[in-house]
């Protein structure tokens, strides 16, 4: 297990990045401050106890995604803040620096539920 934590709540704002134009989810610790944490899925303060690598399996509430690349920041953020873009678009290329790109099922808010995990294998 490369992190492990789990979703304490999330913005008012967060959910409007899961549409055809953006797909994503930002992330951060509950300890982000309220601007960030208006648009941000929200969850316990963890440590990472290894990098992710292209090929690793993030799930997110139940449901598996296979990482198929990381931004050059991503790895940076997570680490401090618990912060990353957890994008749906499975590019083979970070299409942000703080991104982790995702391949798998389409991820919509009724996946979504607090206390739920967000693990990275």
């Amino acid at each position: 297990m490369k992190y492990d934590t789990r979703i304490s709540g999330w913005g008012e704002c967060a959910l409007e990045f899961l549409n055809e134009d953006c797909n994503f989810l930002i992330i951060f610790n509950e300890t982000a401050p309220q601007e960030l944490a208006d648009i941000s899925v929200l969850h316990t303060v963890a440590k990472l106890q290894e990098e992710p690598c292209v090929g690793d399996t993030v799930q997110i509430c139940d449901v598996s995604y296979t990482i198929t690349a990381i931004g050059f920041e991503a790895l940076h953020t997570l680490k401090e803040l618990g912060h990353c873009c957890l994008s749906f678009s499975g590019s083979t290329q970070a299409l942000r620096p703080g991104n982790i790109e995702l391949k798998g099922p389409v991820f919509t808010e009724n996946h979504l539920y607090k206390g739920g995990r967000l693990q990275i294998l």
